[in-house]
């Protein structure tokens, strides 16, 4: 049985770098949000916004963020980050950059989100949360190296949060 996970990526340059990733069936996503539903969602405000992340999350075990050249330091992304950390999911990152988008482009590889978060201890997040970045410049061998992974980098997670 796959593992439920919640996928975090900034939607407009990478929701089709992460479709592919949410898509190959390796753990169970939440569903995919609509451009309209999100619009619905933000027009609440940002109350609006943290009730539906909460609900995005209820019920999964980790948070995967898909990292694309800009989702460091973005305010949902880190939002996002830390709600699963503080509630004790797994929590790891992956770099996607080499993955084609719609126009077969590939982009830059992005900073570590983690980097941006720091604990109680005063140690960044980066120094406990793994990130992944496929060794491979294709995107046919990057999208393998990936699903052939992502249950792997899954547990792992998971397992580091429960030690």
């Amino acid at each position: 049985m796959a593992r439920k996970a919640f996928f975090s990526f900034h939607y407009v340059p990478d929701a089709w770098r992460a479709s592919q990733v949410r898509n190959m069936g390796v753990v169970e996503g939440d569903a995919p949000v609509t451009d309209n539903d999100w619009e619905t969602v933000t027009r609440g405000g940002d109350a609006a916004i943290e009730r539906w992340i909460d609900r995005q999350m209820n019920g999964k075990s980790c948070a995967i963020v898909l990292i694309g050249t800009n989702t460091a330091g973005r305010k949902w992304i880190t939002h996002e980050i830390k709600t699963a950390w503080n509630g004790g999911k797994g929590v790891f990152g992956v770099h996607i950059h080499n993955l084609k988008d719609r126009n077969s482009a590939q982009s830059v590889r992005g900073a570590n989100p983690f980097d941006y978060l720091t604990l109680d201890n005063g140690r960044m997040l980066s120094s406990v949360v793994q990130t992944y970045d496929p060794p491979h410049f294709d995107s046919t061998k990057v999208y393998a190296y990936i699903r052939d992974n992502l249950d792997v980098w899954v547990e792992a997670a998971i397992a580091q949060r429960a030690a």
